[in-house]
């Protein structure tokens, strides 16, 4: 179900992002153009939240990216890491499943869905961390347009010279 929504690699090259961009800079940018992000998401996706709380054992937890997939009828959870993936992400993912799947979804509800965004990823260390995992969830890269890139360092660089 999961693999069915979600693509590999995302084009976020509407954002204008220098190399050292961190994960809340990329959130915020991506709400800023929240339409351009849905429609690279692709068709169903409703926006929901950024930074969304939700309380586990007492303890606040802040989802990054949370959308409701209005076909699937079902919840999404959408982590963002600016580096290589990790296979501890998917750990942090599979708790934000589980608790959006225990505190939001309803009846009528089909199981969350999650979605990791790294920067960069390798298939198999993807596959390892994925194996024996039952709930729906995927990892992807995203691409950042490299010109878009080099044009903000010169404009950041030539700011400092001043």
């Amino acid at each position: 179900m999961a693999k069915s929504i979600f693509k590999d690699p995302y084009h976020f090259d509407f954002l204008t992002l220098s190399d050292k961009i961190k994960e809340l800079e990329i959130e915020k940018l991506l709400i800023q153009k929240i339409t351009d992000f849905l429609l690279e998401l692709g068709k169903g996706f409703a926006y929901v939240g950024r930074q969304y709380p939700i309380e586990v054992d007492n303890t606040d937890y802040k989802i990054d990216l949370l959308f409701y997939h209005t076909i699937l009828h079902s919840y999404v959870v959408i982590e963002l890491k600016a580096g290589e993936f990790l296979p501890e992400y998917i750990s942090k993912l599979n708790f934000y499943i589980s608790a959006v799947d225990d505190k939001l979804k309803t009846p009528a509800d089909e199981p969350t869905i999650g979605l990791l965004l790294c920067a960069s990823k390798s298939n198999v260390k993807v596959e390892y961390a994925m194996r024996g995992l039952s709930k729906p969830l995927g990892v992807a890269s995203y691409q950042l347009e490299q010109l878009m890139r080099e044009n903000i360092e010169k404009l950041e660089e030539s700011g400092n010279e001043e």
